[in-house]
């Protein structure tokens, strides 16, 4: 078998072993639903932001329904890891690479169900973009470049583990980056310090450049900022991860 079908096999059991997780479940798909209910009902109307409540939230809850299924992400690696699923993989001369792909490919398709769940949950509360048809697949296509590169980034923290409790931690930075960015309140309302991280922090030109397709008013400089942060993240943990892969399996 090819690296290409070993990938699709091991992308069947890892999507297997997060539908039969209720926790993981909850987390990648509900989790954000909650968090927008909370903040549109319950914080919404203390907010400042010039529109909708919902129309501004939107787009950085996107964001965050993407890092919090990266937990399960995490801890399914170093389970393979620790737990010599890998060892029988080596016996079976399953491709290396398929383990890894299997990994990325199942936390894409779980964030694009999470996100997809999200913003039909928006529409029912009011949501009312500006979007095209060709905003809209800009929006997709920074959803996708974002989901690639925090997973293979989580992949690699997930590796470097020593054990699948300190994996589900090690994703837990990412979790709380989109409270420090653009996500909930603009950058200007925060104090100083936070203000000038929140700007400069790699999650708010995704954030702002999603908010542009979505508004129907694309930010060029916020969107090659978030490509350039995707593709450098994405290189970054998929170097991470193949080179800890290689020594420890």
């Amino acid at each position: 078998m090819s690296t290409k079908s070993h990938s699709l096999v091991m992308l069947r059991r890892d999507f297997k072993h997060l539908t039969r997780n209720p926790t993981s479940l909850f987390n990648a798909v509900l989790m954000p639903i909650v968090m927008m209910l909370m903040f549109v009902y319950v914080f919404g109307d203390a907010f400042n932001v010039g529109v909708d409540y919902i129309d501004y939230a939107t787009p950085g809850l996107m964001l965050l329904a993407v890092c919090y299924g990266l937990g399960a992400t995490a801890t399914s690696v170093n389970s393979d890891m620790t737990k010599g699923i890998i060892n029988r993989f080596k016996a079976m001369d399953v491709s290396r690479g398929a383990v890894l792909n299997g990994h990325v490919v199942a936390s894409v398709l779980t964030n694009l169900i999470a996100i997809a769940a999200l913003v039909g949950v928006a529409f029912l509360l009011g949501f009312n973009p500006s979007a095209s048809a060709l905003d809209w697949l800009g929006v997709l296509g920074v959803v996708l470049l974002l989901g690639v590169a925090t997973s293979w980034l989580t992949v690699a923290l997930g590796l470097a583990a020593k054990s699948p409790e300190t994996a589900g931690l090690a994703s837990v930075p990412l979790v709380m980056l989109p409270f420090f960015s653009s996500a909930i309140v603009p950058a200007e309302l925060m104090g100083p310090g936070v203000r000038q991280f929140a700007e400069y922090q790699p999650f708010t030109p995704i954030i702002e450049s999603l908010r542009g397709f979505l508004n129907g008013t694309p930010d060029t400089g916020a969107l090659m900022a978030a490509v350039a942060w995707c593709i450098g993240i994405a290189l970054v943990g998929y170097l991470w991860a193949s080179n800890t892969f290689k020594k420890r399996a």
